[in-house]
């Protein structure tokens, strides 16, 4: 089986999402791909997804207010958070830079004209069989770091996975009783973060366990607030707390067992779905999480399904690049 940490999160963690999301699954000679469509939902960082009082959607005729605390403008907002977030929080510099063995296969340093965002990728194996299996199912996990640390200790350098909370308006609907941040998270980070774990259980126990699988040393969270309430134009790092992951993982009441229990019933159904097939045969599903209830559905589709879509962002990018050399 394999599966990049933020698509495996998301199913090992399915109990947890309200949103819908949806995973596409590949089974072939004998090996299983967890990939995701262009686009897919499960790239945003959800905001206050498991609150009580959770965001909801409104009218283009409401007021700007209220469009931007939208779950779709929350959404957006955070991802690009967490993306800056990440990339201002970490000395670049060749001095400080920490390279791993092998490069980047994905990037060209001839042909690149920007060089590369700061993150590291590891591909971990893990045994997901059980005894009664007649042979082992392996998966393998692609991974990621943000950050290296420097041990204070002079031992190994610690790895990091940075991530951003972020708060909108305490006062608004869907803030989910959040406590003011600028008041109450130097004299109250408990609280704070409290509230955080129950309004945002789904999005913190995806960031844990991605960093679990890729045995990262520590979390860093940092907690971004608005400028001011009425734009989500500007933003304010208000602190950075450091947690280990599986403390934090306890702390939350995640159990991991529970998300490979999830992910083995996922591959168990595939396997048998497809026991009568050619080795060689495609087979291609979609797993979807239900908008309405706490199920998840696997529909079988055409093993052509979405490569259209693949080639019209292809076609698209050449005509893009045809302009830019005009």
């Amino acid at each position: 089986v394999f599966a990049a940490a933020d698509i495996l999160s998301m199913l090992m963690c399915a109990t947890r999402s309200v949103y819908s999301w949806d995973i596409i699954i590949v089974h072939q000679g004998g090996k299983i791909y967890l990939d995701k469509r262009a686009g897919a939902s499960i790239d945003l960082v959800t905001v206050n997804e498991n609150a009580y009082d959770a965001p909801l959607e409104v009218s283009e005729a409401s007021g700007k207010q209220e469009q931007i605390n939208t779950p779709s403008a929350l959404a957006m907002e955070a991802t690009f958070i967490n993306h800056n977030f990440a990339l201002q929080t970490v000395t670049e510099s060749d001095q400080a830079k920490v390279t791993f063995t092998h490069p980047n296969p994905f990037y060209n340093e001839a042909e690149e004209t920007e060089p590369l965002a700061s993150k590291g990728y590891k591909y971990r194996r893990f045994d997901i069989g059980l005894e009664r299996d007649e042979e082992p199912i392996q998966i393998i996990v692609r991974t990621e770091v943000d950050a290296v640390m420097k041990n204070p200790t002079g031992g190994a350098d610690q790895q990091l996975v940075v991530k951003a909370l972020n708060e909108f308006d305490s006062k608004a609907p869907g803030s989910g009783n959040a406590l003011d941040w600028r008041s109450k998270l130097v004299s109250q980070r408990g609280a704070v973060l409290a509230t955080e774990m129950k309004n945002n259980s789904s999005k913190l126990a995806r960031w844990t366990t991605q960093a679990i699988l890729a045995k990262a040393d520590a979390m860093k969270l940092g907690f971004v607030s608005r400028a001011n309430p009425r734009s989500a134009a500007g933003h304010v790092v208000l602190g950075v707390a450091g947690y280990k992951p599986k403390e934090f993982a306890a702390q939350m009441n995640l159990n991991l067992s529970n998300g490979w229990g999830i992910v083995r019933t996922v591959v168990d159904r595939i396997r048998s779905l497809d026991a009568d097939e050619p080795e060689e045969a495609v087979k291609k599903y979609v797993l979807i999480k239900d908008p309405n209830r706490n199920v998840l559905r696997l529909y079988s589709v055409p093993a052509s399904t979405f490569d259209d879509d693949e080639e019209a962002e292809a076609e698209e990018k050449d005509e893009e690049n045809e302009e830019d050399e005009e």
